[in-house]
């Protein structure tokens, strides 16, 4: 019998595309393919690339460049490039970097075992001609889910899978093979955009919006529950959408109580939020609901009125203060985050200072700041007035000195509480460390729990904030407070 091919999977970029390989596992795996870690240790080392912003496609070169330097020193015989950047650029990527052996499209996706074997096998599969994936799906809605069935959505792979497709686990197997064992996981909502945000390209190469079936949903939540996951977070480009295209817009809020009534999940966490769509119900069932965290990953982008309509976003600081009321009405602990770019085109230092007041008053957890740049295809790069890059870098220098600040003092007005922490590492060196309700992974800071002893990674813990560095807390467990699976995380 033949020797199995191995391959490795480099995911860059944000959970979505985290699930996307994912799924890519689940394929390989289930067409023979041996999955491991190192990318020196495999035949063929997949680079599933992002490609949003100048920053992270670098990102996704150097690592493209970094797998391409082990050929010919172990047994790496071939680089691919999949994911964001590989489907936004296609053939002119791969003009660009003859050092990738292929590089594969969305479309690949469900054939990707061949395109790893003609490519193994010395034969060439031609990257794609780059294409605005929005024109593939209906511009209505509620047209988009029949026609999403011909339409390649990364990380939308079947559920009820025939036997031997999919790790076996039951009939509920999704296409999917988890790459690390973290009690953590990101479950697709939904795929691409309708929004039209001036400075964002996503859309045009993720395509338009298109909701994941309900059921499907909860079967690959149930699925993830088996393989040991205490967490899952809920990841698309817009979750309040979400339903908008099966005929419901409100299908999050009932969709939410199920997902958190799935056997072995102790935390249900929505990332993705567009304040715009923000609605009360919504806001009801984040804040009420047991093992549904009442966390906010809202993205304002800014709050000054005359750049939000240039960015083709709503919304103005009062109006986000009053949402952020309404939030802590229903949950004062609940925790925000958001992100937001300086120094875009027409930027006036009065709009900057109303973005201070915003963020002032605004009590974040969590802020990521960022200096504008031209994005190519999008709307804003033909704009007129905009910065040097001197100014935006100034700008961006300001505002992140201000965020890191406040996300400091936001920390310390939770000295003294008591958080529930989902415990995700130990080790003699780091100690433990894990998440409250308010922080989602790798983005939010995490907790430092003192005295480290009887410990382990998955376990939901009670403890009291003593401390803090920076956005981080440090808290001390309580005694005798490891929470079972039937506690809520509230």
């Amino acid at each position: 019998m033949p020797e199995s091919r191995t391959v490795a999977l480099v995911t860059l970029g944000c959970a979505r595309n985290e699930v996307d390989s994912e799924e890519l596992a689940g394929r390989l795996e289930a067409d023979g393919w041996t999955l491991v870690e190192d990318a020196g240790e495999a035949d063929v080392a997949v680079v599933n690339t992002c490609g949003f912003v100048e920053a992270a496609k670098k990102d996704s070169v150097d690592a493209l460049l970094e797998a391409n330097d082990l050929k010919g020193h172990g047994r790496t015989q071939a680089v691919v490039a999949v994911g964001c950047m590989a489907e936004r650029y296609g053939k002119e990527l791969a003009e660009a970097l003859p050092e990738a052996d292929g590089v594969l499209g969305f479309d690949d996706y469900a054939d990707i075992s061949d395109r790893l074997r003609t490519i193994l096998g010395g034969g060439i599969h031609a990257a794609h001609t780059p294409r605005d994936r929005r024109k593939l799906l209906p511009v209505s809605p509620v047209e988009r889910q029949q026609a999403g069935t011909a339409v390649a959505l990364p990380g939308h792979g079947p559920v009820d899978l025939p036997e031997g497709l999919a790790p076996a686990s039951g009939p509920r197997a999704p296409l999917r093979r988890r790459l690390d064992g973290s009690p953590v996981a990101s479950v697709k909502l939904a795929s691409g955009c309708d929004r039209r945000c001036s400075f964002c390209a996503i859309p045009s190469f993720r395509g338009s919006f298109i909701s994941r079936r309900p059921s499907d949903v909860l079967n690959e939540t149930r699925w993830l529950a088996e393989q040991g996951v205490k967490e899952i977070m809920l990841v698309s480009e817009n979750n309040t959408s979400y339903g908008k295209d099966l005929g419901d817009i409100r299908l999050l809020e009932s969709l939410l109580p199920e997902l958190a009534e799935v056997d072995g999940i102790e935390r249900v966490r929505v990332s993705y939020l567009q304040p715009a769509e923000m609605r009360p119900g919504l806001i009801e069932v984040l804040t009420s609901t047991p093992k549904v965290m009442p966390y906010f990953d809202l993205s304002f982008q800014h709050s000054a009125p005359n750049v939000l309509r240039a960015m083709r976003r709503f919304g103005d600081t009062d109006r986000f203060l009053e949402l952020l009321s309404a939030i802590r009405a229903g949950a004062p602990e609940a925790g925000v985050r958001s992100n937001f770019i300086v120094g875009f085109p027409g930027e006036s230092e009065a709009d900057l200072a109303e973005l201070e007041r915003f963020l002032n008053h605004a009590r974040l957890d969590a802020i990521g700041v960022f200096g504008y740049s031209d994005e190519e295809g999008t709307e804003a790069a033909t704009y007129g007035d905009k910065h040097d890059g001197d100014v935006v870098a100034e700008r961006l220098a300001r505002v992140s000195r201000l965020a890191e600040e406040l996300v400091s003092q936001r920390a310390e007005e939770r000295l003294g509480s008591t958080v529930r922490v989902l415990v995700e590492s130990v080790d003699e060196e780091d100690g433990v460390r894990g998440r409250a309700a308010h922080q989602a992974p790798e983005t939010d800071g995490q907790v430092i729990l003192t005295g480290g002893g009887g410990q382990v990674v998955g376990r939901m813990v009670d403890a009291k904030v003593i401390g803090t560095e920076g956005v981080d807390l440090v808290a001390e467990p309580l005694p005798g407070t490891s929470a079972s699976s039937e506690e809520t995380d509230r």
